[in-house]
């Protein structure tokens, strides 16, 4: 796992940016809107945010279950809510809902009394995180909003489309990038 870890750009304690992090971001950048208010869950060390604040002007709010994690993203100046996916959070209250997930395939065992696991561990099939997500991120978006979420190869994409389906979204891959280890595609959620 370290050699793993290493190359996904982390530190002990919170998941700091990496190819995934900067393709969340561009793909982002790109379609938010300074009008929008848009959380960011599972921020790491809260640079997407960041990044999404900095360059669109929207109203962004951090939220991660590490408290850690939040306490970097307020080091970074941004407003951050230690939070399990969107539960503290009103309906419709968000226009873009941003989340790269913790995807990678293993024993969710392992995740349970470790931050940097738990940032990681997308469980058996790598969907123990993102399916919750799907299940609940519909009830905080506002009236045409939607969900950009960060889904890798190792995790099954056509497996979180038809997850994401039954939920009630339609879903676009807007972006992909290749590594040797995966490809990391970018889905545009919408409620159906």
């Amino acid at each position: 796992m370290t050699d793993l870890a290493e190359r996904r750009g982390v530190e002990t304690a919170v998941y700091q940016p990496a190819e995934d992090s900067a393709l969340l971001a561009a793909v982002a950048e790109e379609e938010v809107e300074s009008a929008d208010r848009v959380l960011e869950v599972g921020t790491g060390s809260g640079w997407v945010a960041e990044r999404v604040r900095d360059e669109t002007g929207a109203d962004v709010i951090a939220s991660d279950l590490n408290p850690h994690a939040t306490r970097q993203a307020r080091e970074r100046g941004l407003p951050a809510v230690r939070a399990d996916l969107v539960s503290p959070f009103r309906d419709g209250a968000f226009d873009v809902v941003l989340f790269n997930p913790p995807y990678l395939p293993e024993d969710a065992a392992a995740a349970r009394d470790d931050w940097m696991e738990r940032a990681l561990s997308g469980g058996e099939d790598g969907r123990a995180v993102v399916e919750p997500f799907l299940d609940t991120v519909g009830r905080v978006l506002a009236v045409d909003g939607f969900a950009l979420v960060l889904v890798s190869s190792l995790t099954g994409v056509e497996e979180v489309v038809a997850f994401a389906g039954e939920r009630g979204f339609s879903a676009v891959a807007l972006r992909e990038e290749s590594y040797p280890f995966e490809t990391l595609s970018v889905l545009k959620l919408v409620p159906a």
